[in-house]
């Protein structure tokens, strides 16, 4: 018979200092692979500093950790591998910092900042190197002692393909030493050739170096000792994967908005009028729920950013949805409340066959926040030059090794969105400022070797739209699209394609089809047709039984149908790519 399963609420600091003997945690063979990204930490570290800047006693909570303890202690991660290996990254970004930091400090008046500190520097060490009090000043003295240290977590996923890239950072004794030890993929550019172990680390670490000693003091105290886990350990395998599945399909806790809308329910006090009105925005959610901008949670957090520019509030410190309206007064009057989500939804609707206004939201979703206050004070005709302006500045956050909530964004943005939602500030005063933050903070030529750089996605469609405005075309954005390789990355054919390029090299080969010179948007359907063909196929000068680019409405496809080679060769990809990245760069500084 199974043991008793044992829920315990424990601080970050208790979950993470294991106290067995030998007890470490376990990512079984079956798990999937370290997958969180820099948007992910930067969430973490944004939920980490907003609890801290509101002010609230309650511990911050951050979700369930399902461990099976039926090894020999070994507390595999069921649920919560994604969360914990991140937890100990940043604890391993803030270490290096004190380190470095604590020996600066001298004066008699920083002996308490410097004694909270080393109590932080205790705290880590014990949690990453399971080191006792005794065995601390040994650490600190010669750092690489670290590297003869158990690891407090053992990956033995069979899908990691890079299992030791988490001992590696932790067991190194500087940044750069990290950075030397991690594995570097051949052939690509800057952040590209780490893994996520390496890219999230180094987020972290440098984010952590924007804080003075007392900020990273207070920010390690309020993550290992104010922030929460619910840690469930089970002694059965079989049951510890039942209750991930069923805590991850039912039961799931009540959105902000159902409690909001209890709320309005409960204020308006049975009128039937609003209850109308709220079924009729409820049906227009509905209608264009398939948008993420127009789900009732989002219509809240969008009527918040509004309300609080409306206030005047500029600060970046953000309370939670739920209690900025249940403590405020926003919600005693029902009728004028689903009015205000009402219009919101309606801009939304009205714009929704927009393609300027569909691509910005292929960005950053943050974007929409900043959309729709200027929507709600502003006609909707003169969208164009402040989208734009919003346009660039996201472009930029894109390429750039920042995230979000970064002060060249989060704090110019917030400021700004005092404007967006004024209606008596016009257009061209909005993009004049989105042009000072962009020149006060970047260098054309800096982003210019960013975009060569850049080996994603998203600048793809923007790539089509600033060849379109620069050409006077007309920009199409539909539902779905597909982001075509010129020369196909994959295929039957790709070992020909590569040799007709003339990249004999497989990694340089990788490296040259994922550059922005060889990559267009194309309809879906087209690109199944012919997306792994050779160029002169794609550009339909031989085969009439397929689409190709001449068949399309993205105008750098049918451009190209009329391109004077009928092959793709390396060097037109580089020539391709230093042309996109004149162009977007031309773009963002305008």
């Amino acid at each position: 018979m199974a043991k008793d399963i044992e829920p315990k609420l424990r601080k970050i600091k208790e979950y993470l200092t294991l106290d067995l003997n030998g007890a470490h945690f376990r990512i079984p063979e079956y798990q999937r692979p370290y997958s969180w990204k820099i948007e992910q930490c930067d969430k973490l570290l944004q939920d980490i500093q907003s609890f801290m800047e509101s002010g609230g006693t309650d511990p911050y909570f951050f979700g369930t950790i399902i461990l099976d303890c039926s090894g020999n202690n070994q507390l595999s991660l069921i649920d919560g591998q994604q969360r914990t290996t991140s937890f100990l990254l940043l604890l391993k970004a803030i270490l290096l910092i004190l380190n470095k930091q604590i020996p600066l400090i001298s004066g008699e008046e920083s002996e308490s900042l410097k004694a909270g500190l080393e109590g932080r520097r205790k705290d880590i060490l014990r949690i990453l190197y399971f080191a006792e009090d005794e065995d601390v000043p040994s650490l600190i003295k010669d750092p690489s002692l670290i590297k003869s240290r158990p690891m407090p977590l053992d990956n033995c996923s069979i899908n990691e393909t890079k299992k030791d890239e988490l001992k590696a950072i932790l067991q190194s004794t500087s940044f750069e030493e990290a950075e030397k030890a991690v594995y570097h993929a051949p052939k690509k550019q800057k952040d590209n050739k780490y893994t996520d172990f390496f890219r999230n680390f180094k987020f972290f670490y440098n984010r952590m170096l924007e804080k003075n000693n007392s900020q990273l003091s207070e920010f390690a105290k309020s993550f290992l000792n104010s922030c929460q886990v619910i840690e469930i350990r089970s002694w059965d395998v079989e049951q510890a994967i039942v209750m991930f599945n069923s805590l991850n399909s039912t039961g799931l806790p009540l959105s902000d908005a159902d409690v909001l809308s209890a709320e309005l329910y409960s204020n308006a006090s049975g009128d039937d009028v609003f209850r109308q009105k709220w079924i009729d925005l409820g049906a227009l959610v509905e209608t264009f729920k398939k948008t993420d901008e127009t789900g009732l949670q989002a219509l809240f957090s969008q009527y918040m950013y509004i309300l609080r520019a409306k206030e005047k509030n500029s600060g970046v410190s953000m309370t939670g949805v739920r209690k900025f309206f249940l403590d405020s007064r926003y919600l005693s009057d029902s009728m004028d409340f689903v009015a205000q989500l009402t219009g919101i939804v309606k801009n939304w609707n009205d714009t929704a066959g927009d393609a300027l206004t569909n691509l910005l939201l292929k960005f950053n979703l943050n974007a929409r926040f900043f959309m729709a206050a200027y929507m709600y004070s502003h006609d909707l005709a003169e969208i164009k030059k402040p989208f734009e302006a919003i346009l660039r500045l996201f472009a930029i956050l894109e390429v750039v090794d920042t995230g979000y909530s970064s002060k060249q964004f989060k704090q110019f943005l917030f400021q700004e969105n005092l404007k967006l939602v004024d209606k008596a500030v016009s257009p061209d005063e909005i993009v004049g400022d989105f042009h000072q933050q962009i020149i006060a903070n970047w260098k054309k030529e800096d982003i210019l070797k960013e975009i060569k750089d850049y080996r994603g996605n998203v600048l793809v469609p923007l790539n089509e739209y600033v060849y379109c405005r620069q050409k006077g075309l007309p920009f199409f954005f539909g539902d779905t699209y597909n982001v075509e390789h010129i020369m196909p990355a994959s295929g039957k054919n790709i070992v020909s394609i590569r040799m007709d390029a003339g990249i004999p090299d497989v990694n340089e080969f990788h490296d040259l089809a994922d550059q922005l010179g060889n990559k267009i948007m194309l309809e879906e359907d087209i690109n199944k047709s012919i997306g792994n063909e050779w160029f002169k196929v794609k550009k339909q000068n031989t085969v009439n039984s397929k689409m190709g680019y001449q068949d399309s409405q993205y105008q750098i496809a049918k451009a190209l149908v009329n391109y004077p080679k009928d092959l793709w060769t390396k060097e037109d990809i580089e020539i391709a790519t230093d042309k996109v990245a004149h162009r977007i760069v031309d773009f963002l500084f305008e």
